[in-house]
């Protein structure tokens, strides 16, 4: 008699990979300085806030099917240079979970020259592989010298922390690693790259069910 297997189980808690990589972007937005911003500060908060409860929550882990872009092709390298920086922690939980990220554009229309230099993957979120409603999680990696054109996010508030390489934005202030950058809701904001290595940063998006259920990701044509 032949007897089926029962499905290997998908609860965070059982996936240690996808717990200690929630750690320790808990850990990130406990330790980096707020810079004196009471605005910062708070948002770190609610960062840590919500990853407390989707850790509590113990949800299902549902990885997307995996998926590479032209820019991946510099992962290596910027987790290699992330090994050197005092994030090394988050580094090395992601170098666990690599295989199975599946690397996105997230736009209808990329621009031109935009689709081989810059893709992202969603660790947490609506759409998984985390699944909740609480906080998108995710990384986003850039080749060097890209551009990334001026954009704002309706409702959410957004911070990145730079992992490996350097970026400006909106040209004001360089953001190596261990920097965090904080745009608030509707705050338009545009990206470049150094021209030497590529970048990674981890991003956080914090606001209603609904706003972060049905972001809509565009680019404006108005200056940063």
């Amino acid at each position: 008699m032949n007897i089926t297997a029962p499905p290997p189980d998908t609860k965070l808690k059982h996936l240690p990979d996808w717990q200690y990589l929630l750690q320790d972007y808990y850990e990130l937005y406990r330790y980096l300085p707020s810079g004196g911003s009471p605005l910062i500060r708070a948002h770190q908060r609610a960062v840590r806030e919500a990853i407390r409860r989707v850790i509590k929550a113990n949800p299902d882990v549902v990885p997307q099917p995996p998926a590479q872009k032209p820019v991946t092709r510099h992962f290596r390298r910027a987790l290699d240079e992330g090994r050197r920086e005092r994030l090394a922690p988050v580094i090395r939980a992601l170098d666990s979970v690599k295989h199975l990220l599946s690397w996105q554009h997230g736009y209808e229309k990329v621009p031109r020259g935009l689709a081989g230099s810059y893709a992202y993957a969603e660790l947490c979120g609506p759409g998984g592989p985390v699944i909740t409603t609480e906080i998108i999680l995710g990384i986003v990696l850039f080749a060097p010298g890209c551009t990334y054109p001026a954009h704002a996010h309706k409702g959410i508030t957004e911070s990145y922390v730079c992992l490996s390489g350097a970026v400006s934005e909106n040209h004001q202030g360089v953001f190596a690693p261990g920097s965090l950058i904080y745009n608030p809701p509707e705050h338009l904001h545009r990206i470049t790259v150094g021209t030497r290595e590529p970048a990674l940063l981890a991003y956080a998006w914090i606001g209603a069910e609904a706003d972060l259920a049905h972001q809509k990701m565009v680019f404006t044509r108005k200056k940063a």
